[in-house]
């Protein structure tokens, strides 16, 4: 009895050194998109009142955990019953991406009147701001849905050959770390100003020049860091939507086959995210028309 036992314990130690390995390199297979998932959630959750900052990011991290509460098991059914289905999902996700990425474009030359960014906030009532903040909010969780689609599957991708014991826990540790880390360095990026005015006081306070140069470099380069994280965060998602069809749509990889990766990709996703648009665009042009007359 007590040798079974001691075999049980032998057995759930090389079950977890197992998962942790296979984690490891189901991480770093996703690093990539990660990395364009912070850039996107970074810009998504900028652009609010400083006391609702945080506020907003944990409504979106909740978001992000319950989208890995249904993509995981979502995904692990399709790979096991349906596995031909799990590429026209991630293709329709790369159709939105693109049009969030050339829709930010569109209005970066065409700014809507009542845009947030173009506009003071004095202007708004309190309820036209909130509602403009569940508006972002929603978009943040939509897009960090398409996101997490894509780093599920590639997680996936390196433990297809491995027995389900392994696979689940293997997917449920990166989904777990991609949302805390993502949101963890969101959080800090988005409080460096209270940070950086945190150390211009203690630095005054106790006559240290240094740390009130570097409190007056954090409040000074946030303002830049948002604007860098708006351009890397559009760029990305039309990467991420590029990479998407170029990878799984193989007469297009056929025909780029002889640009580098990244230019082909982002040419992918401009002109497919421009033509989603346009039809966005026309169908709210005939559906203003329609509703116009009869009214």
């Amino acid at each position: 009895m007590p040798s079974g036992f001691f075999a049980l314990f032998d057995d759930i130690a090389t079950l977890m050194d197992d998962v942790a390995a296979m984690s490891k390199i189901a991480t770093k297979k996703t690093a990539g998109i990660l990395g364009d998932d912070l850039a996107v959630n970074s810009e998504k959750a900028t652009g609010f009142l400083s006391e609702r900052e945080l506020p907003v990011i944990w409504a979106i991290t909740k978001g992000s955990f319950l989208n890995k509460v249904i993509i995981l098991p979502l995904i692990i059914l399709l790979s096991a019953f349906a596995p031909y289905a799990i590429i026209p999902i991630l293709m329709l996700g790369g159709l939105y991406l693109a049009f969030e990425g050339a829709e930010k474009i569109y209005e970066f030359f065409f700014p809507h009147s009542h845009d947030l960014h173009n506009t003071e906030t004095n202007s708004f009532t309190k309820e036209e701001i909130l509602q403009i903040e569940k508006d972002k909010i929603k978009s943040a969780i939509i897009t960090d849905f398409i996101l997490s689609l894509e780093i599920v599957i590639i997680a996936l991708s390196t433990v297809t050959d491995k027995p389900i014991s392994i696979q689940i826990p293997v997917l449920i540790t990166v989904a777990v770390v991609a949302t805390i880390g993502v949101y963890g360095i969101v959080a800090l990026i988005v409080r460096m100003d209270d940070l950086g005015f945190s150390l211009i006081k203690k630095g005054k306070k106790y006559n240290k020049k240094f740390i009130t140069k570097i409190g007056s470099f954090l409040v000074a380069s946030l303002p830049w860091v948002i604007k860098i994280l708006a351009v890397v965060g559009t760029l990305a998602m039309l990467l991420v939507a590029g990479g998407i069809f170029v990878h799984n749509y193989h007469q297009l990889h056929d025909l780029l086959h002889n640009f580098p990766s990244l230019l082909a990709e982002l040419m992918v996703g401009i002109i497919i995210g421009a033509i989603v648009l346009g039809f966005v665009k026309l169908f709210l042009f005939f559906k203003t028309k329609i509703t116009f007359r009869t009214s």
